[in-house]
């Protein structure tokens, strides 16, 4: 497939004006964008506008008939997911979808179905997997040169006010799929799951206790992993001092980070065990932040290789299957193991799995 790759937006909101667009214009010499595709008329023309688009449309298969996309990029509200991306499958053209990927998992298989075998596949926005101090620990972890993963915290504590929850999609299953654990937490968990690998089973509880919504704002988790690792998961929309944190500790070594929305190597801390050297924890080559353009680069060579990205299929699906599971365990007040919601449970179709007091 050669360069530059033609690049349709759909949804031109703030993350595809502050975040998308930014990155994409790095890489210019490598992507040409090539039009927008928004339900605002005024808001698809401005985006056009601003950034000297050829092409903008309130249809998206006129605008993949018209422009001819390689990749067609998803930064539009959740429930239009699923649509968007296997119409932008079926015309031919690569998709990277903004994260959540779909409002559940039925939604997120129907998707991968419409991959072709060789191509052309839909990735999800995980960039935090992407840093280099991801990579890094990632590396460090899977050496067992310090012993194996044995107890971790994971903690997406944000603040979402009830400003935030005005637009008429948000805090709403049908539309949004679910709450911070779904759309806040996913990209913490997403890193969790990155580094220490399969989960077995989790325990859960949720609460509305704050915000306005049909969701939750707030969500606890116990995991246990394929390891033996055991973790505590947390996601909230109601903190006023917003961190992200995540900690893993190894039998010589705990890993820390700390951030918000993006990190650095800096924002990664090694502290050793008692009596162990820590001149023997090695220190990342480069530092590359966890950022949109980050997974973009990777997804740029697996464009050009023709092979299956990272954050894309099976890959994917697994953070959207361990947030489902979460929410089954936190609905219904029993551990869910892994695997097994499947077609036929009511938490495979829906994340309020129909539960009375919480499904719509």
């Amino acid at each position: 497939m050669p360069s530059p790759f033609r690049t349709l937006f759909v949804g031109v909101g703030h993350i595809a004006r502050a975040v998308h667009m930014p990155a994409f214009r790095q890489l210019g010499d490598d992507f040409e964008v090539v039009g927008a595709v928004d339900v605002e008329p005024a808001a698809a023309k401005a985006f056009a506008e601003e950034f000297d688009l050829p092409h903008h449309s309130t249809d998206l298969e006129a605008a993949l008939a018209a422009t001819r996309p390689d990749l067609v990029v998803i930064a539009s509200p959740p429930f239009a997911h699923r649509r968007q991306t296997v119409t932008a499958l079926r015309a031919g053209a690569w998709v990277w979808c903004e994260k959540p990927p779909a409002l559940s998992l039925a939604e997120y298989d129907a998707m991968t179905g419409a991959e072709g075998p060789g191509g052309p596949y839909a990735p999800i926005v995980f960039q935090q997997r992407f840093g280099s101090g991801a990579e890094h620990a990632r590396d460090l972890i899977a050496s067992g040169e310090f012993g194996p993963p044995l107890v971790a915290h994971c903690q997406t504590t944000w603040y979402r006010d009830d400003g935030y929850y005005s637009a008429p999609w948000r805090g709403r299953w049908e539309t949004e799929g679910g709450g911070p654990t779904l759309n806040l937490g996913i990209h913490q968990t997403d890193l969790l799951l990155e580094l220490l690998g399969p989960w077995v089973e989790v325990r859960a509880m949720a609460g509305r206790l704050a915000r306005p919504i049909a969701t939750e704002d707030v969500s606890t988790a116990l995991v246990r992993f394929a390891s033996g690792a055991l973790a505590t998961v947390v996601n909230s929309a109601l903190s006023p001092r917003e961190v992200s944190h995540l900690r893993i500790d190894l039998r010589d070594v705990t890993i820390e980070l700390d951030h918000v929305y993006g990190y650095a190597n800096a924002d990664w801390r090694y502290t050793p065990a008692r009596g162990v050297d820590a001149s023997r924890i090695p220190v990342p080559r480069d530092d590359v932040p966890s950022s949109h353009l980050a997974q973009l680069r990777s997804l740029l060579a697996d464009l050009r290789a023709g092979r299956r990205p990272r954050a894309s299929g099976a890959d994917g699906r697994r953070s959207l299957e361990f947030v489902t599971a979460l929410y089954k365990a936190a609905l219904t007040g029993r551990s869910v193991r892994a695997g097994e919601i499947v077609p036929g449970d009511p938490f495979y179709a829906a994340l309020h799995g129909g539960v009375p007091g919480w499904a719509s």
